[in-house]
């Protein structure tokens, strides 16, 4: 069962008739899709419990402070559903459909709603790949990529492992963590990532948050994927009120090592309409959180990076330094900045740079 409407949900949660009708009337804007699995992983004697607030809808949605599009996907675009902003790097919206619709989602625009901005052209794409010899890799993202149907999956991996100078294939999901049966009940499945994988590299790139997301169901499925030859590495958001804390964090790098899974990024949460004032901490918190979980872990653990996807780049979030935070370009639009490293003054309780921020 999937859970799509504030109704559905009065067995669990005992809504007032006010509120559950604006609930139902802001899944207007943000649609609510929840499978079965998941919810189960809710405490609902906990009203503040992390599961649900990343899967259940809240009124602070209705705040519109904030951006639809906070690191400059529009201005990305080179074909309909497909992004190049860095130069070895394309990055493709193969879906709109996830399998569960987070309510922390950066894509809130798009995800569960038009399609206005998903691939419809692949053979377009692959040929801008194809001739360009500079891009060394494709990310298959959406929505959420292994949503897609198994067809269509084998069609991504048959074209962009036929090109010669394409060294790896990553699919952005959610369906570990949400809905693992996804990959565990579909063999055909399975067999298509262990034919392509001896020919390419092939990534799947998770997005575990909490420790409690790593059920048995789950890591059965990552096991699956990595008996078939898939490598596997985990970005987090952080999130408040979920794994703001050094230990959650913490418990969360240990378990997804134990996996076999490598932490990959930390993000920071962006500055979305209907997330922002929600989700986001500080980033003089962040760093203290992320340092303090990474104190507690072995080498593997500490070799995650703690970053922002902003307009200008990915900008690794380094420490505190002298009052300011010290922060270096991991990856850039304009790659005069590649690498480069700097100093900002933070405000109080600031969270985001501006879009307009420059060195």
């Amino acid at each position: 069962m999937t859970y799509t409407t504030m109704k559905d949900l009065r067995p669990f949660i005992g809504f007032e008739p006010e509120k559950e009708a604006a609930l139902e009337r802001l899944l207007c804007e943000y649609p609510m899709r929840i499978p079965d699995y998941y919810l189960k992983l809710i405490d609902f004697s906990d009203p503040d419990d992390p599961i649900r607030r990343m899967c259940i809808p809240s009124l602070f949605e209705t705040d519109r402070d904030g951006s639809f599009d906070t690191s400059g996907e529009q201005s990305n675009t080179k074909l309909p559903g497909m992004q190049h902003k860095y130069r070895e790097t394309v990055m493709i919206l193969s879906t709109n459909q996830c399998a569960m619709y987070c309510r922390h989602c950066f894509r809130k625009r798009l995800v569960g709603l038009g399609s206005e901005e998903v691939a419809e052209h692949l053979g377009e794409i692959a040929d801008y790949v194809r001739n360009d010899p500079e891009i060394s890799n494709v990310l298959i993202s959406g929505g959420d990529s292994l949503m897609n149907p198994t067809s269509l999956i084998r069609r991504y991996l048959e074209l962009f492992t036929a090109i010669d100078h394409i060294d790896f294939i990553r699919f952005g999901s959610r369906i570990p963590v949400v809905l693992p049966e996804r990959i565990t009940g579909d063999p055909e499945l399975l067999s298509v990532f262990a034919a392509y994988a001896s020919k390419k590299h092939i990534c799947v790139v998770c997005q575990f948050n909490h420790p409690r997301e790593l059920t048995p169901e789950a890591v059965k499925s990552l096991d699956e994927l990595r008996m078939r030859g898939v490598t596997l590495r985990n970005q987090t958001v952080l999130l408040r009120g979920v794994n703001d804390d050094p230990e959650v964090m913490a418990e969360l790098l240990h378990r997804l090592i134990a996996a076999g899974v490598a932490p990959y990024y930390i993000f920071q949460c962006r500055p979305v309409t209907g997330v922002k004032n929600q989700f986001q901490v500080s980033l003089a918190d962040g760093v203290r959180i992320v340092e303090s979980a990474k104190a507690l872990q072995n080498g593997f653990g500490k070799s995650l990076k703690y970053c922002m996807s902003h307009v200008t780049g990915k900008i690794e979030l380094l420490g505190e330094l002298n009052g300011e935070l010290v922060m270096k370009y991991h990856e850039a639009k304009n790659r005069a900045d590649l690498g480069r490293t700097f100093s900002v003054k933070l405000e109080p309780g600031q969270s985001w740079l501006p879009d307009d921020f420059h060195l």
